[in-house]
């Protein structure tokens, strides 16, 4: 891919402007912290109401990776200047820990605190002046991000774009097609990694629920779900596939992350055993509540599921449904932005080969930088999970060494931008792994 605007490095219209960051995750922290380190202005804008809204979400859930792997050179250094401890580098934290121990605490620093936009949704990201079809001068013009904070909405320039927004609220449409279902998406629909046994028991207690997805998403739910089942009568767990077998949970015997690697034998076991119904080659349709055809259950309206499994014309009815197929990255904010993704993964068309899920796991994506993320538009880096597109492989050590790389380029040090060092665990299957209490995000 070549770029169609060559770029500048110190154009007296961008040079006093900040770099902004979208996304105050540990990678959009991450890319801060270099930033910062390297004396460039930056801007932090979080969607949510505290640094790290979207791991707040799933704050129940224990990682895989050990601290060792979560914490982002920089921001640990800029953490040990204000007397920050690091954890036991051989733990693996739960989401809540990440963020008590790690990611509030950076974003608390006095270096970065001031830099930091709550509650601040960037809608729309362009250039000033300019939308996607005019090149005279475009590398020399500011960026213009529209942001939406407290029911207003404001303008603001920047010298360049660091999207770390991840794909988190933007999760896989249940249908086989990729679509949203005909009737909508109905309330008995259960999107990314409820806390089945904490403050959403009482949604799956006693309800039929079904699982849809062969990751480690699913597996995660799936082995609350037959920890809840012991306690709970009533309890029936069906676990929907659309390929002939969970190979891709069942094999991770060669897993190098202990939290990981047990996770197949376990999941698969409760499948012979009778406890999870698996129903695969199942390809969804619709789904539309049952009270359309038949009334409610005890447990409120169910929902009928639509689909052919093996081709076959086939019917599933449950009480809940837990959307567990993945996530795609939001684009929409990015209409103006001449972006070079794949086809396919949608992820940064030199990136995509490297990490195709149907060739890689984590460990075996090699090691990329400010080479693979570059777009056509100069400036311009999606980072983190997002760059992945709709590949589950991703590491927070990836996207650390990928924001490291974004910055030095920023920076002007093109050759250290280029010079990209990383070494992850190997695993059999990248979507393999999650226990009873780890992560559906290889991180």
């Amino acid at each position: 891919m070549t770029l169609t605007v060559p770029a500048r490095t110190a154009d007296p219209h961008t040079g006093g402007l900040a770099v902004a960051v979208i996304g105050a995750g540990p990678v959009g922290l991450a890319a801060a912290a270099h930033l910062r380190e390297r004396g460039l202005e930056v801007i932090v804008f979080e969607e949510g109401e505290s640094a790290g809204s979207a791991v707040a979400e799933w704050g129940h859930i224990r990682l895989f990776s050990p601290w060792t792997h979560l914490i982002d050179p920089a921001a640990g250094r800029l953490l040990e200047a204000g007397g920050w401890t690091a954890p036991d580098g051989d733990r693996s934290p739960t989401g809540a820990e990440l963020l008590d121990s790690y990611v509030t605490p950076l974003a608390h620093t006095p270096e970065l605190a001031p830099r930091i936009r709550l509650s601040s949704r960037v809608v729309a990201v362009s250039r000033q002046g300019m939308d996607r079809t005019r090149s005279t001068g475009r590398a020399d013009t500011p960026f213009l991000l529209r942001v939406e904070h407290a029911g207003a909405v404001s303008e603001l320039l920047a010298r360049a774009v660091v999207d770390t927004s991840g794909t988190w609220r933007s999760p896989n449409p249940l249908t086989a097609a990729g679509l949203t279902p005909l009737t909508g998406a109905p309330g008995q629909i259960v999107v990314g990694l409820p806390d089945v046994l904490g403050r959403d028991r009482d949604r799956f207690a006693g309800r039929h629920v079904l699982v849809v997805g062969a990751g480690h998403s699913a597996a995660n739910t799936l082995l609350a779900l037959s920890a809840l089942a012991e306690s709970e009568p009533g309890t029936r767990i069906s676990w929907a596939i659309r390929n002939e077998s969970a190979v891709r949970v069942f094999t991770a015997d060669d897993d190098q992350l202990p939290g990981r690697a047990s996770i197949g034998q376990r999941v698969e076991a409760l499948v012979q055993g009778g406890r999870i119904t698996l129903i695969d080659r199942f390809e969804i349709d619709d789904i539309q509540p049952v009270e359309h055809v038949a009334g409610e259950s005890e447990h409120g309206t169910p929902v009928r599921v639509q689909g052919r499994r093996a081709g076959t014309p086939t019917v599933v009815e449950a009480d809940v449904v837990v959307n567990a197929t993945g996530f795609r990255p939001d684009l929409d904010l990015l209409r103006e932005i001449r972006l070079g993704l794949d086809d396919i993964v949608e992820a940064p068309r030199m990136l995509a080969p490297l990490i195709d899920p149907n060739l890689h796991s984590c460990g075996t994506v090699p090691p990329h930088g400010v080479t693979e993320l570059t777009h056509p538009e100069p400036g311009f880096f999606i980072a983190g999970m997002k760059s992945y597109g709709r590949a589950p492989t991703f590491l927070l050590a990836t996207g650390y060494e990928q924001v490291r790389s974004i910055a030095d380029e920023l920076a002007g040090d093109h050759r250290a931008a280029r010079i990209v060092n990383l070494v992850l665990p190997e695993t059999g299957v990248c979507s393999t792994g999650v226990s009873a209490t780890e992560s559906s995000c290889c991180g």
